[in-house]
């Protein structure tokens, strides 16, 4: 019988678990995209002449979840869309960017629905804290650019509505 050279034996024992340990098939996770649910209306005004600024549908995040979760894991938004946020509690509140994949501009109302400041531009995906400066109630999030285009001030108001 011949004797086998250990280098040998060993090379091919490392061989054959490699060969064997190496996953040929790669699982793919399929994820459903999250998409824009209507839940109300909501309409802001310019504070000194009571005119419609714009009217957005809006999807409201109320739960624990819903608040924590924002518009985190979307592509983006219509124009004509929004979320709004209705806090449990009137006090200073603050938003990031994590995992939200488009720009956006959130705007803090008081508990009269009152806009008392707003963050413009908020950068995907980042981090930093966006406080509402002031105790709010509500906070709406849209598309990134839209408060300037509506040449929001703080004093103009809101008003909403659930379906």
């Amino acid at each position: 019988m011949k004797k086998q050279n250990p280098l040998s034996l060993l090379f091919l024992i490392m061989l054959i678990g490699f060969v064997s340990c190496k996953d040929d098939t790669k699982k793919v996770i399929k994820t459903e995209a999250v998409t824009f649910t209507k839940e109300g209306t909501l309409t802001i005004y310019k504070s000194q002449t009571d005119s419609i600024l714009t009217s957005l549908d809006i999807e409201i995040a109320e739960s624990d979840y819903e608040t924590e979760t924002g518009l985190m894991y979307r592509k983006g938004m219509d124009e004509n869309q929004g979320m709004l946020f209705i806090f449990p509690d009137v006090r200073q509140h603050y938003f990031h960017m994590k995992n939200t994949e488009f720009g956006l501009d959130i705007i803090f109302m008081d508990e009269d629905q009152n806009i008392v400041s707003f963050q413009e531009n908020a950068l995907p995906f980042d981090e930093t804290l966006l406080p509402s400066q002031v105790p709010a109630k509500y906070a709406l999030e849209v598309n990134a650019g839209l408060a300037e285009k509506w040449l929001l001030e703080v004093g103009d108001r809101m008003e909403f509505k659930k379906d």
